[in-house]
């Protein structure tokens, strides 16, 4: 599991880093405003934890950028600021929980774990241009028909299904599609791209790579 974590205060960074660390928990650290977004979209981490104040720009608006940019991940907000309406703007701008400071920390590390969970047991849709999930038995249905893919091309497109029309980055599906697997390097990725999207040739759905940003899946034109 890997958090972003957004704190210009060196001894708070500190703090965390080392807590979260030592209970197995990767911490990638950003300690300005200006430049989180981008670190966001690099790291690809399970759960942010942004400060609202910060140098640069403001905590809320790094999570309107980021909302706005297809960023989903699970958002908790770390602050000062405890009054209800504060919650309220945060909530409202897209963060998914706010915890005070201070607080406790084995109840920060409970919502981080508990706001991954939530995320990686988000159902996708029902039907996505004719692409569906079974729920019991995991095999991706084309048309009613069951798709004829690898354990990788399904992880690859499950993946995607989770949001499509949004981008996934490149290191995120590799490590849904290969967990665990320190010694593939990370462009194998693409191989299996290819390989779904000649699957998908002729289907509703298009596999789609944007430069710079990852994968998406779109409906056809």
């Amino acid at each position: 599991m890997k958090l972003l974590l957004v704190e210009d205060n060196p001894a708070m960074q500190t703090t965390l880093q080392r807590t979260f660390e030592r209970r197995g928990i990767q911490v990638v650290l950003c300690n300005d405003g200006a430049r989180a977004v981008a670190r966001w979209q690099a790291c690809v981490p399970s759960v942010v934890v942004l400060d609202l104040s910060l140098p640069g720009l403001d905590g809320l608006q790094v999570l309107e950028d980021a909302r706005r940019a297809g960023l989903d991940t699970p958002v908790l907000i770390l602050t000062a600021r405890g009054t209800v309406g504060d919650r309220i703007l945060g909530l409202n701008t897209g963060a998914d929980d706010y915890l005070a400071k201070p607080f406790d920390l084995d109840e920060l590390e409970a919502r981080v774990r508990a706001l991954a969970r939530r995320q990686t047991g988000r159902l996708p849709p029902d039907d996505f241009a004719g692409l569906r999930i079974d729920a019991d038995s995991g095999a991706i249905h084309l048309h009613d028909q069951v798709m004829d893919l690898t354990a990788r091309e399904n992880a690859l497109l499950r993946a995607l299904l989770q949001r499509p029309g949004h981008a996934v980055a490149k290191e995120r599906l590799f490590e849904l599609v290969f967990p665990g697997e320190t010694d593939v390097h990370t462009e194998a990725i693409e191989v299996v791209v290819y390989r779904l999207r000649k699957k998908l040739a002729g289907a509703g759905a298009q596999l789609v790579t944007l430069r710079g940003l990852g994968y998406l899946l779109k409906e056809g034109d």
